[in-house]
């Protein structure tokens, strides 16, 4: 089995579009949430918040015909890839077109305008609005199709579309790509554009906050005044590449993969099942080698919803114990949905370098139904560490868990 390690990173997110900039955000302990007049059009719509990136660039290169097959969510994909390649220095390598480059990408849908387009079609009776790039752009592999179009790789491509796990679910296929010898490189992330369609979803569900006149007091996740997430955007890219080939180039390493696991729940599609949290964790040490206590820190899911805080808590105390520092970095940004896995495991990996971890925002009094454990807040914490566990839960009952040492 070979080591896998990650040697390129980029991202697009409401606290920033580069590591350095998102990373110093995190320490104004300000949340990213707005309040989005859109919303406002809805009738009965309660949400009217979102999150939305900050400080990205399209490059210029980026002309109309690279992006013809491109919604937001594919094109906030491959700017990232192509980002993340260049920070790898791998960027025109001929590994990435020679057949030992893949791509594991995923988000929870594809471009929503793109798939209005088509129910314009079944209900105008009219063909006005597609082009032969609209099914591209809505279908749920475009960010991993596009990136693989784009960049002309030619080996393994592994959609993930697994909801708030995509881009976390995305990232530990390409760990076991790598692994096991099929794959030199993979270019690993998610990504989501923020839509209305996004809020209702929720909505419905009554997980949405609907503390419109008060942006910065919400998401507050395991708070026991939280009323739900709020949505985001963005995207997150990591180059994980085989460790000997990394260390043969001389390339600069952010961190090792340690661990993965995933599981499902088996029992309800949106209810979250603390039983197979905990398995899923108990299974990510186990594929990593190590016990609780090597764990320095744990970034949460912690969405603010109600049922999601308590199982993942009540599971995070079962498996780890009440030591183990954690905290969420959806305070900051919201809900990124199919991007969350991976903006948060590049965040992660940079307070794992630079011995800080961000608090919790808005947790001031914590849930006395939540498990019993070492919430960060009110400001950040010094911390060394070598491993860092993230999780994530997805709609499906759909489970990951990453583990990441320190190089």
């Amino acid at each position: 089995m070979k080591r896998v390690v990650i040697t390129g990173m980029a991202l697009a997110s409401p606290l920033g579009s580069t590591i350095s900039s998102a990373f110093e955000r995190l320490k104004v302990y300000k949340n990213c949430v707005q309040h989005w007049e859109k919303l406002d059009e809805y009738e009965r719509l309660n949400s009217s918040l979102g999150s939305f990136v900050s400080g990205f660039e399209v490059p210029e290169h980026f002309n109309r015909k690279v992006r013809r097959t491109m919604g937001n969510v594919a094109l906030m994909a491959t700017v990232t890839a192509e980002e993340a390649l260049k920070d790898a220095g791998l960027l025109g390598n001929e590994i990435i077109t020679n057949g030992k480059t893949g791509v594991s990408y995923g988000s929870s849908t594809g471009s929503l305008d793109a798939i209005l387009d088509f129910y314009s079609m079944c209900i105008d009776k009219k063909v006005k609005l597609l082009n032969s790039g609209s099914y591209i752009k809505m279908m749920p592999q475009t960010t991993a199709v596009n990136i693989s179009l784009y960049l002309k790789t030619k080996g393994r491509l592994i959609p993930s579309s697994t909801a708030c796990t995509s881009g976390s679910m995305s990232i530990g296929y390409a760990y076991e790509t790598i692994k096991n010898g099929y794959q030199t490189v993979m270019i690993a992330g998610g990504a989501e554009e923020i839509h209305p369609t996004q809020v209702g979803i929720f909505d419905t569900l009554y997980a949405t906050s609907s503390k419109n006149s008060t942006p910065e007091l919400t998401p507050s996740p395991f708070d026991k005044d939280r009323d739900g997430l709020v949505i985001g955007e963005g995207a997150g890219t990591l180059i994980l590449e085989d460790y000997e080939h990394a260390k043969a180039r001389g390339a600069k390493i952010y961190a090792e993969v340690a661990g993965f696991a995933t599981n499902t729940d088996g029992t309800h599609i949106t209810n979250p099942n603390k039983d197979m949290m905990a398995e899923v964790m108990r299974q990510s040490l186990a594929n990593a080698g190590v016990k609780k206590e090597d764990i320095g820190y744990i970034n949460a899911h912690g969405t603010g919803t109600v049922n999601g805080d308590i199982a993942e808590s009540l599971a995070t105390e079962n498996v780890l114990g009440s030591n183990i520092p954690i905290s969420s970095i959806k305070s900051y940004t919201g809900h990124t949905l199919g991007a969350c896995g991976a903006i948060e495991a590049i965040l992660t990996i940079e307070m794992m370098n630079k011995n800080w971890f961000a608090p919790t925002l808005n947790l001031k009094n914590i849930d006395e139904n939540c498990g019993n454990l070492d919430y960060i807040r009110d400001c950040g914490r010094e911390i060394e560490c070598e491993y860092i566990m993230t999780n994530n839960f997805a709609f499906g009952g759909i489970n990951t868990s990453l583990i990441l040492k320190r190089i």
